[in-house]
């Protein structure tokens, strides 16, 4: 049996309308495996409402970080009151799930404690004593095992990567308030405005168990990606070269510079599988391309490949889904 942490394990408890994020519930799980006292870190109200899936996801404590206010939502002072309730806790290990801001506030984290951060992990076990990360580099091709020898482990875990799983028994979270005052350097950035986001029907891209990207191939046109994502019940995704020219949000980006995504089911229609954008979903399930040309790197990694036209095949697959679901 792998020896103990000798602290807990700490989870950042991303949420919205004051409900923990599908993506948590991953992290929990994964943090219970580690056989130490499972922790949680929440940011600002509401923590209320998400205290029944908190204990049934076995958190024992959670400590709600006050004193921010808006800053909350800047990685610097966000990092900065993570690694000070991770030292208060004498915590050996922290959780986050893999995003653009989660990824920045770890490495804030690493830097104010001194600990080891690994990001965009697959996998995360405990193993003699250490937290090991598992993760694909170099678009896909290796998969490396990474051990973190320094007190506290820091880990991004890509959304998707785990089942989540209820605790055997659930707990009865204690509330511990933390009130932090940012550093110097903590402030040097300032929170100007904050737009909310249109509420959307669609998953978040990251948390999605099912994703239709579009690519150059859409020629600017995502209607049928769109239309098939909402009869799926899935997220809409899209390559750099659609972002860039403009065609779809930047959010939207999936590859080694945008949003990495592991969902069930991936259908990337109209893409020719560069590199850079393998890496960001070659770990899905399963994966369904569609291109007209039958040279395209992206059925090599393919397990259905369709050589089609985009605005043929994806109607065509939206409209018998449709007949099926009733």
């Amino acid at each position: 049996m792998s020896a103990p942490l000798s602290g807990p394990v700490l989870v950042l408890l991303d949420h919205h309308d004051d409900a923990v994020r599908p993506s948590v519930l991953e992290l929990l799980t994964a943090a219970r495996s580690f056989g130490a006292p499972v922790h949680g870190v929440w940011f600002g109200d509401g923590l209320e409402g998400a205290l029944d899936a908190l204990a049934g996801a076995g958190v024992e404590q959670v400590h709600r970080v006050g004193g921010l206010g808006d800053a909350a939502h800047l990685a610097a002072p966000a990092g900065d009151a993570v690694a000070e309730v991770a030292t208060l806790a004498r915590a050996s290990a922290l959780l986050v799930t893999s995003t653009f801001e989660n990824k920045e506030l770890a490495t804030r984290v690493g830097v104010r404690t001194r600990a080891g951060v690994v990001v965009d992990a697959d996998d995360v076990a405990l193993e003699d004593g250490r937290v090991v990360a598992e993760k694909t580099v170099f678009a896909g091709t290796w998969t490396t095992r990474c051990v973190v020898t320094t007190p506290l482990a820091v880990v991004a875990l890509k959304a998707g990567s785990i089942q989540a799983e209820p605790a055997p028994a659930p707990s009865t979270p204690q509330v511990v308030d933390v009130h932090v005052t940012p550093s110097g350097q903590g402030r040097v950035a300032t929170l100007v405005e904050r737009t909310e986001r249109p509420a959307s029907v669609r998953p978040e891209l990251s948390e999605a168990q099912v994703v239709v990207a579009g690519g150059r191939g859409t020629n600017g046109d995502f209607s049928a990606v769109e239309e098939l994502a909402d009869v799926l019940g899935g997220a809409v995704g899209a390559t750099r070269v659609a972002t860039d020219e403009g065609w779809i949000g930047h959010d939207a980006q999936i590859g080694q510079t945008g949003v990495t995504v592991a969902p069930r089911l991936y259908i990337g229609a109209g893409i020719s599988g560069a590199v850079h954008h393998r890496g960001g979903m070659q770990a899905s399930g399963t994966i369904v391309a569609v291109n007209s040309d039958p040279e395209s790197p992206i059925f090599e990694i393919a397990d259905f490949g369709i050589v089609g036209d985009l605005f043929t095949v994806l109607p065509q697959a939206a409209a018998e889904l449709r007949r099926l679901q009733g």
